[in-house]
């Protein structure tokens, strides 16, 4: 029983750290960019803080339960951990064959998105940063082309400022022009000019082209990632419950031993 104890209290410690970490980011992210302001609030259900936050909490309430119950030997709470991780098991199994499925559909889906993030980039600081992470490693600009940045109201052609008919920066090939200062002006006027031209200039294809085939390179990777994460959560519930199981068994017979006295 000891040794079980101390395995699911280590896995569950780990992971509730984690799950405090990730609740400790998205809070500081909110705040920062003051998304509790009467302004804000009503847009920050689709903030990407806000769901890194919801998943910590979540996270840690989870493994704290594990780590009390076992540190108390409370069988009540390892059946409240042990069914909430099935729940989640369950979860991403389906979670799993859902996106085998309709795979088609999940394309379609990852374009509204990008579109969204692209329209609001201006004025969210974190689809700005996913974004631009997006563009700069993989090498591309907007969704399917580069003149999918027409949806962003700045940089749509009939805007009034600078930026009209531009792309942002991490679109181009060279932002540093070969210097050590980012040129944060390098994409200007790229909507106006020709695949030919552009070329030299910006990155011509889109995201989630490049996005399919890093997921194709790498789906070898996934896999087994996927298949580690579930397989720790299936023994650690397969441990939850041989340790309850244990309890249980010393419970009933340490009662029988002061019945027998």
């Amino acid at each position: 029983k000891g040794k079980r104890s101390r395995c699911c209290l280590i896995v569950n410690l780990m992971f509730s750290v984690l799950g405090l970490l990730l609740l400790t980011v998205g809070l500081w992210g909110l705040i920062s960019k003051e998304s509790f302001t009467q302004e804000k609030i009503g847009s920050m259900g689709t903030d990407p803080m806000l769901l890194l936050g919801t998943l910590g909490l979540l996270l840690a309430f989870l493994c704290l339960t594990g780590c009390v119950g076992a540190l108390r030997e409370n069988t009540f709470l390892l059946k409240l951990f042990s069914g909430m991780l099935l729940v989640i098991i369950t979860a991403q199994v389906l979670a799993i064959i859902v996106v085998y499925n309709v795979q088609q559909e999940i394309g379609n889906v990852l374009r509204s998105a990008m579109l969204a993030a692209m329209a609001r980039y201006q004025d969210d600081l974190d689809l700005r940063f996913i974004t631009d992470e997006i563009q700069s490693n993989l090498q591309c600009c907007g969704a399917d082309t580069y003149r999918d940045w027409e949806v962003n109201i700045y940089y749509n052609c009939s805007a009034p400022g600078v930026l009209a008919c531009g792309v942002p920066a991490t679109c181009c090939i060279d932002p540093l022009e070969n210097g050590t200062m980012w040129n944060s002006q390098c994409g200007l006027d790229a909507q106006t000019l020709d695949e030919f031209s552009a070329q030299s200039v910006i990155f011509l294809g889109g995201c989630l082209g490049n996005i399919s085939r890093w997921l194709e390179q790498h789906q070898g990777l996934i896999g087994t990632v996927a298949l580690v994460l579930l397989g720790v959560q299936v023994v650690t519930v397969y441990v939850t419950t041989r340790l309850q199981q244990r309890i249980h068994w010393h419970k009933v017979n340490g009662v029988r031993c002061v019945q027998l006295m």
